[in-house]
């Protein structure tokens, strides 16, 4: 071009053409990606679809409005495939009232036990009774609604603080929210808010410390008033004075119910009525603080190693 063979219009025309036939090749290249990324989506799709349903409620499924709290595992085994059981034979009796601790290493199946409790997965042989009731022979949702749960994580959704403790009781008035929250030893913390009650929540709380929100899931328990409850160790991530009021508003809300503790520290379980020790998802161990102790088993090896 310099030298005047080339004008300038042809070097444009040229650098045109190149982007032209390049342009194709760029597209059919995140063409490619996409269908990679579609292919992948499909077969989980299809997974999804073509595994197994569940199990449909019963068509006249027993109704237990008010469960009393005695719970049995009459030799129970499930496993995730049928053809390798996790828990063989498990068997233990709860009265009402009684406050009950799982403990063992991680992965030794305690959730698996409550996740049975609360029937998310259906047991491959035995029986769990509720107040006499197998609850195979309830609805889901009739027996669920008998259980109130207290996880180490707390779910909050985007509303107000008293939209979220009313959320498992869809028609409480305003005095059962504040009553609920007193009792969760919650309700001074919430009128320091800019709005009290009505301060907006978002989805993920981050506008709360996790003390506060872990009290707010103890609330929500506490207007729900169940029978029975499930209590996972909240106090694993807070200092030890918000811990010491978590622990005040749960042993409040444990209180004349059924619970199910699963415990990491064993500081917190020791006047439990019956313990629960699990290992490879089997109960190998089962009393109260002072006989296991007694026993020189398991238990107290794993006690002695928290306080030595």
């Amino acid at each position: 071009m310099i030298r005047g063979t080339m004008s300038i219009g042809t070097v444009q025309a040229f650098f045109q053409y190149v982007n032209q036939a390049g342009e194709p090749l760029t597209q059919a290249s995140f063409m490619i990606n996409t269908l990679q990324s579609a292919l992948a989506s499909a077969e989980r799709t299809f997974e999804l679809l073509d595994s197994e349903e569940e199990i449909p409620d019963p068509q006249n499924p027993k109704i237990l409005e008010q469960a009393e709290g005695h719970i049995v595992f009459d030799h129970v085994s499930f496993g995730y495939e049928p053809s390798r059981l996790l828990m063989k034979d498990i068997s233990f009796s709860v009265r009402p009232g009684q406050k009950i601790a799982v403990v063992g290493s991680t992965g030794a199946g305690k959730t698996t036990l409550i996740n049975l409790l609360m029937r998310f997965y259906e047991v491959n042989g035995g029986h769990i009774l509720i107040d006499g009731i197998p609850s195979s022979a309830m609805s889901r949702k009739g027996l669920r609604q008998n259980f109130g749960m207290v996880l180490q994580d707390t779910w909050l959704f985007e509303g107000t603080i008293a939209e979220n403790i009313a959320y498992g009781k869809p028609g409480a008035s305003r005095d059962e929210i504040i009553a609920a929250a007193k009792a969760a030893q919650v309700d001074y913390f919430i009128r320091t808010m800019p709005h009290g009650y009505d301060t907006i929540v978002d989805s993920e709380g981050s506008n709360l410390s996790v003390g506060q929100r872990q009290l707010l899931t103890i609330a929500i328990v506490f207007l729900c008033n169940p029978p029975i409850l499930i209590l996972d160790e909240a106090t694993s991530s807070v200092d030890t004075r918000t811990e010491t009021e978590i622990n005040h508003a749960m042993e409040e809300l444990m209180h004349g119910r059924t619970s199910f503790v699963i415990a990491h520290r064993l500081s917190t379980i020791r006047d439990a009525d019956i313990i629960l020790f699990m290992e490879n998802g089997n109960i190998i161990e089962q009393g109260n603080h002072q006989n296991l102790l007694k026993k020189k088993g398991a238990y107290a090896s794993l006690y002695y190693s928290q306080f030595s």
